[in-house]
């Protein structure tokens, strides 16, 4: 948390508002995604950014985790999180989800895009069993329409453990609309 909070000074990873809750806001945020994945099976954390949730997830749980970064300052301050805190299990990855192949069993993604582009963009990464965990805050029923207006699987929403107004967007087995 204290490298979070550090960090965030130079380089906006997380908004100044939520500074003084951060271990709410943020570190539990992250962390009760895990009720919703096996354990010690892969994560991708797209737009890894701040390393939330993607950070919190490699600390708890000993599984491996992909971090998805493009901005190289990013990458440079999970780089070095990474190292101080000897994360063993988790590969950075510069760039955008065209570049990578690997299928992970869990997708995740913080305040990266809508959960229909999302599952768009990281589709190729998936398996028949992956299983998108996606946080969302307000407008959580309007992405969940829309998905499921584009999209074909188990699709559903969980409430937050943190915040009353926001859920958890879980999809599995999707593929797109009008296609078998």
């Amino acid at each position: 948390m204290a490298l979070l909070l550090e960090a965030s000074a130079t380089h906006n990873l997380i908004a100044k508002s939520t500074v003084d809750e951060v271990w709410e806001r943020h570190i539990i945020d992250s962390a009760q995604l895990l009720r919703f994945a096996e354990p010690s099976r892969s994560w991708l954390d797209i737009g890894a950014g701040a390393g939330l949730p993607g950070i919190v997830i490699a600390i708890l749980d000993p599984g491996p985790v992909t971090l998805l970064e493009p901005r190289r300052l990013r990458v440079e301050f999970l780089a070095s999180v990474i190292d101080r805190l000897a994360l063993a299990n988790v590969t950075l990855v510069q760039g955008k989800t065209t570049v990578l192949t690997t299928k992970y069993r869990h997708i995740t993604a913080r305040a990266v895009a809508s959960a229909s582009e999302l599952l768009t963009m990281s589709r190729h990464l998936s398996r028949p069993e992956t299983v998108w965990v996606l946080p969302k805050g307000r407008n959580a029923q309007k992405e969940l329409d829309e998905v499921r207006g584009a999209w074909q699987g188990s699709i559903r929403l969980e409430p937050s453990l943190t915040d009353p107004d926001a859920s958890i967007l879980l999809a599995s087995g999707i593929r797109p609309r009008g296609r078998r």
